[in-house]
C-alpha cells in the first residue's frame, strides 16, 4: 500500500495533488483519518489542549480533502457511506479499547453488521 500512496502523490506549483488511479486506497486512508480525528476529540478536552487539537484538525482536513477527491471518481453515496462506516466502526472499536466503553453482544453484532454493510457497498460499486 505504501508504494501505491507514494506513486499517487504529486507535487506541483498548484500544491499537493492525489492521483485517483486507486480511489479505494485513498478512501480507506480517508476513513482511517476520520478515526484519528474522531478518537482524537477525546484527547483535546474541548479543544483546550493545542497539540491534540492540531492533530484533530489536520486529520479532519486531510480526511475531507481525500473524500472530496475520491468523490470525483466514485459515486458519492458509495464513497460517503464507506467513509462514514470506516470512521464509525473504527471509532467504536477504539472507544472500547482505549476508553473502556461498554462492550456487549448487541454492540459487537451491530459493529459486524456495519462492517458487512461497508464491504457490501464496496462489492456492489459499479466503478473501479
Amino acid at each position: 500500500m505504501e508504494a501505491v500512496v507514494a506513486s499517487s502523490l504529486k507535487f506541483s506549483k498548484e500544491g499537493i495533488g492525489v492521483n485517483m488511479k486507486h480511489p479505494w486506497v485513498w478512501l480507506l486512508i480517508a476513513g482511517l483519518m476520520e478515526v484519528v480525528w474522531a478518537v482524537g476529540l477525546k484527547y483535546t478536552e474541548g479543544f483546550s489542549k493545542w497539540i491534540p487539537s492540531l492533530v484533530v484538525l489536520i486529520a479532519l482536513a486531510g480526511s475531507m480533502y481525500l473524500l472530496a477527491k475520491v468523490a470525483t471518481v466514485l459515486p458519492i453515496g458509495t464513497a460517503y457511506g464507506v467513509w462514514v462506516g470506516i470512521g464509525a466502526a473504527g471509532s467504536a472499536v477504539f472507544g472500547i479499547l482505549l476508553f473502556q466503553e461498554p462492550i456487549s453482544f448487541g454492540r459487537v453484532f451491530f459493529l459486524l453488521l456495519l462492517i458487512v454493510s461497508v464491504a457490501g457497498l464496496r462489492m456492489t460499486a459499479d466503478t473501479l
